[in-house]
Formats: C-alpha cells, sequence, structure tokens
C-alpha cells in the first residue's frame, strides 16, 4: 500500500496516539487497518475512536476519497449519502 507520492505505508506513518485529526492522518489509519498494517481494533483503542467513527471515515474515503475526510466537508459529503 502507497501513500501519495507512493511511498510504502509504514507503521512509522501511524499518527501519534493523541493527534490533531486531519484528513491526511485519517486516511493513513484507514488505509493501515484497510491493508492490515493494524487491526480495526487497535485502531479504534490507540486514537480513542468510537467504532460509528472510524466506519464513516472508511465510508466517505471508499466513495470521495480524501477530500470526504476534512471537517469542512463533512456536512457536504454526508449529505451526498
Amino acid at each position: 500500500m502507497t501513500l501519495d507520492g507512493g511511498r510504502i505505508l509504514s507503521a512509522g506513518d501511524l499518527p501519534d496516539a493523541d493527534t490533531r485529526w486531519v484528513a491526511s492522518r485519517k486516511e493513513t489509519v484507514v488505509l493501515a487497518v484497510t491493508h492490515g498494517l493494524i487491526s480495526r481494533d487497535e485502531a479504534l483503542r490507540r486514537y480513542e475512536l468510537s467504532a460509528e467513527e472510524f466506519d464513516a471515515w472508511c465510508r466517505a474515503s471508499r466513495a470521495f476519497g480524501k477530500d470526504a475526510l476534512k471537517s469542512t466537508a463533512l456536512k457536504r459529503y454526508r449529505q451526498a449519502n
């Protein structure tokens, strides 16, 4: 799995547990779980996310890409579903 610019995603790319969430960090966690770098349960625990919030990130990312993970775009993309 690769990130923007073609870099391979590794454990070192995962955000810190106390991160400020921006679209690129959300996308990194979604990709890490999707491709088995960390488990969904581990991501939920590490980042203190609810299952609903993480699942919403996954749906938005699949349907609309990284732009849908921006907090300023959440309302627009959620209404599109």
